[in-house]
């Protein structure tokens, strides 16, 4: 994990690294079982990582692990294969002084886990090394590419990865995308893998071993679904283009009257005043007439088709409504809902004295990048509404690790006091409550480098672990699996990706993962403000 893992780094550049080639086809036997090719159905499952040690957390079934579906995705792709990463290290660095990894040994380093990242990394060498016949050109127009889209150069030296991938292949191309010119803050943070352009891994896992053994991730596995992959396929070619273009050209500084701050935003974002918009260089985003910024759809664009889920005992014959959601939302298009409606739109779909359940790394009910502090109260204003209205049971899961934000806890609490506000008259008749637990993976205060100054430190992990890292809300009917952190700068300033779902087996599932997380002993309640009681009417 990185030093600004799921937060970002201020003023951060991006770089896209575009492999352009042709893969010859290598199905193994399991991955071919998942997908065959005389059957073009679309197929999920859920996908975890689960850190080592933690013995006391139940498994749940037909989940794959990350390391595997990665894997999968690199060795079995036949035309392209497209990467939105945050950073890279799935080379593990136990003999850089200036990595999380230094001084442990070669059986420690096995003991984490650190062979898988190293596998994931040998499934995208060899898928380079037997790219033929590439196309030369604009990467956004290039049929048969393997495209990678990164922040880079984040502490140590996250970026050599993807360009020792480069390094003497000419099928290779580099291209650097300066995010924060484009925002004056923010990093790409998606965390996106799409193979032969019909199959995504979606969700929290960087390309980071820690992230695949040493680290809490959860994401979704689609195969065969080229009408889902296809948008996103849209939202990378936006990456793309808008880091083609001269940044200075192109942006604004405007007074943004939603958030009530002075920012920069590209010149065609709807922040900017209608009068001093340029032309969107992107396929268009739905207009909405004399309106500033970027409401609610009332009518999002969904995607109605079968999904089969392996090993989940659920009728999956019919079609069920799913979607993708995306940021900022000036490189979202046509009728996409936008990564914040997605949240609140999750939120507002728990049914009457339903169960909303939420995990995230960080909260935060402000922004944390931004020169001025922008107050965000869009998840938790939602998350009262529904307690208030629907007597909705909501939890929530947060991280609580080696760097926890001080000010977190300040904003539960705040989170908590709903309980008051709703016990607080008998007129009210609110019975939903608000619960919140922090998720301590054990050994998190343990975390960094084994030897500082030649000296032990006694840590006893790796720095960055041991953390709860997935993003995503599920109600009684609609389950919705994110990249990004629940803080304004995620949703506004960073790139993010969104995969949300109806499907019954899906939501089913992502509940049991919850109960799981949230009934284990890594789970502790967090506590009210001092002196106030929690209890519903």
């Amino acid at each position: 994990m990185s030093r600004h893992r799921g937060s970002g780094a201020h003023g951060g550049r991006g770089i896209c690294l575009l492999l352009s080639a042709l893969l010859l086809s290598s199905f193994s036997a399991l991955v071919s079982s998942f997908a065959p090719s005389d059957a073009p159905v679309c197929r999920a499952w859920l996908v975890q990582s689960i850190p080592t040690d933690m013995p006391l957390l139940p498994r749940v079934p037909g989940v794959l692990s990350s390391g595997d579906v990665l894997k999968w995705l690199a060795r079995n792709s036949t035309k392209s294969l497209d990467i939105i990463a945050q950073y890279w290290q799935l080379l593990a660095q136990p003999e850089n002084p200036r990595s999380g990894d230094y001084g442990y040994s070669h059986a420690d380093m096995e003991r984490f886990g650190a062979g898988v990242g190293r596998e994931v990394y040998k499934s995208l060498v060899d898928a380079a090394d037997r790219m033929v016949d590439i196309r030369q050109g604009n990467p956004s127009v290039t049929p048969d590419a393997i495209l990678i889209v990164q922040h880079s150069g984040v502490y140590p030296t996250y970026a050599q990865e993807s360009a020792n991938l480069a390094a003497g292949r000419p099928n290779v191309k580099n291209v650097t995308f300066l995010h924060s010119d484009w925002w004056g803050s923010g990093i790409v943070h998606a965390k996106v893998w799409l193979s032969d352009d019909e199959n995504v891994y979606i969700g929290s896992a960087n390309n980071d071993w820690k992230s695949l053994t040493q680290v809490k991730e959860l994401g979704i596995y689609l195969v065969g679904c080229p009408i889902i992959a296809k948008r996103v396929k849209m939202y990378f070619d936006n990456l793309l283009a808008v880091s083609s273009l001269n940044s200075s050209a192109y942006t604004k500084t405007a007074w943004d009257r939603q958030w009530q701050v002075l920012r920069k935003v590209p010149c065609w974002s709807r922040f900017v005043n209608h009068k001093k918009r340029c032309r969107s260089p992107l396929p268009e985003y739905i207009r909405v007439p004399h309106v500033e910024g970027y409401p609610s759809l009332s009518n999002p664009s969904m995607i109605h088709l079968p999904i089969e889920t392996i090993g989940i005992n659920k009728d999956t014959s019919n079609a069920h409504s799913s979607y993708l959601s995306f940021s900022p939302p000036e490189l979202s298009f046509g009728k996409s809902q936008v990564d914040e409606q997605g949240w609140v739109d999750t939120i507002k779909s728990v049914k009457q004295g339903g169960i909303l359940r939420m995990s995230t790394m960080d909260w935060l009910g402000q922004s944390q990048y931004t020169n001025h502090p922008i107050y965000w109260p869009t998840l938790s204003s939602a998350i009262s509404e529904v307690v208030f209205s629907k007597n909705a049971t909501v939890k929530l899961l947060v991280a609580y690790w080696a760097h926890f934000i001080e000010s977190t806890d300040q904003y539960l609490k705040s989170l908590l006091y709903t309980n008051v506000l709703c016990a607080s008259s008998k007129r009210n008749r609110c019975g939903g409550k608000v619960e919140i637990k922090y998720y301590v993976v054990p050994g998190f205060n343990m975390t960094g480098p084994a030897l500082k100054a030649g000296s032990r430190t006694g840590n006893i992990y790796p720095g960055f672990t041991r953390v709860n890292h997935g993003k995503y809300a599920v109600s009684d009917v609609r389950a919705h699996i994110g990249t990004s952190n629940l803080i304004w700068d995620y949703f506004y300033t960073t790139a993010g990706v969104s995969f949300g779902t109806y499907h019954p087996s899906i939501v089913s599932q992502l509940q049991v993962i919850f109960d799981a997380d949230w009934n284990s002993p890594y789970a502790r309640a967090v506590q009210p403000l001092q002196g106030e009681s929690t209890g519903s009417a």
